[in-house]
């Protein structure tokens, strides 16, 4: 009897273990709300342990792919041809939307222009516009940081904003999106783009034009959410149909109410 009870108490350790010791990679700008919702869910479970990691949407899924990973962060769907490869292994996946993020234009504070059209930012970023003072601006050099191209955000920012028109030749690729902070707050004629939660005193925000300069609009956690600010994008969790038993209990903490408030606190859009 009581080797039996021993069993039984090894086999719910190990069913624990499993259900909570997970791994969450991919999207950096997934990261600081992924971050906060695991330290708030491990606070509420003590057994559960979760390490979340950036690297970029395409690293997520690639370690989607590998079994390297239990969750993708992603701020893009997921391709085409990743969907195929994903198949081809056998892996069944399963996509949920955990929040929404608005994705802000940031030049260095110094810099005098406050409003770009889309189609000044598609010049700007293609590398048509070079100077400053073809947008109002002083008459200095645009110096254009962009996100390498494993990022969901480099892919979402050329499908909105460039409408799939190429980066231009030598654009600056930073590997994470902190990257593009910190050198847009330390070069006075620098254009980056990043997500609304990373935006901090350090670099001013760009009011957009998606209707050709007739209106202008802030990125706020406001305009974002009712859909006056032109850029906003949803932000993806993929995992394995046959893990859900494994990484459903977080995915339902932060779909929770309390996830939820944690998705506004942070800096992002709530889902409902």
């Amino acid at each position: 009897m009581k080797k039996t009870i021993i069993l039984a108490a090894m086999a719910a350790c190990l069913f624990t273990s499993n259900v909570f010791a997970q791994k969450i990679k991919g999207s950096d700008t997934c990261l600081p709300l992924s971050q906060t919702e695991a330290e708030n869910f491990m606070n509420k479970n003590k057994s559960a342990k979760i390490t979340v990691t950036g690297g970029g949407s395409g690293v997520g899924i690639s370690a989607l792919m590998e079994g390297t990973t239990d969750i993708a962060m992603s701020s893009r769907k997921m391709k085409f041809d990743e969907k195929v490869k994903l198949q081809e292994a056998k892996k069944n996946t399963k996509e949920v939307v955990i929040a929404y993020d608005a994705l802000a234009v940031v030049v260095h504070p110094s810099n005098k222009v406050s409003n770009l059209t889309r189609e000044q930012l598609e010049g700007i970023f293609t590398g048509k516009i070079k100077n400053w003072k073809e947008v109002g601006g002083a008459d200095m050099k645009i110096v254009a940081y962009s996100r390498e191209t494993s990022s969901g955000t480099y892919e979402f920012f050329k499908e909105s904003v460039l409408k799939n028109k190429n980066y231009m030749n030598g654009i600056l690729s930073m590997p994470a999106t902190g990257a593009i902070i910190q050198s847009v707050s330390q070069t006075k004629g620098a254009i980056g783009y990043v997500g609304l939660a990373y935006v901090n005193k350090e670099v001013k925000p760009i009011h957009v034009s998606y209707d050709a300069g007739k209106s202008f609009t802030e990125p706020s956690f406001e305009n974002a959410k009712n859909k006056t600010y032109p850029i906003v994008r949803p932000l993806f969790y993929y995992y394995e149909v046959k893990n859900e038993g494994k990484v459903k209990p977080f995915i339902d903490y932060i779909l929770s109410s309390e996830g939820q408030a944690t998705v506004k606190q942070v800096g992002y859009i709530p889902v409902k």
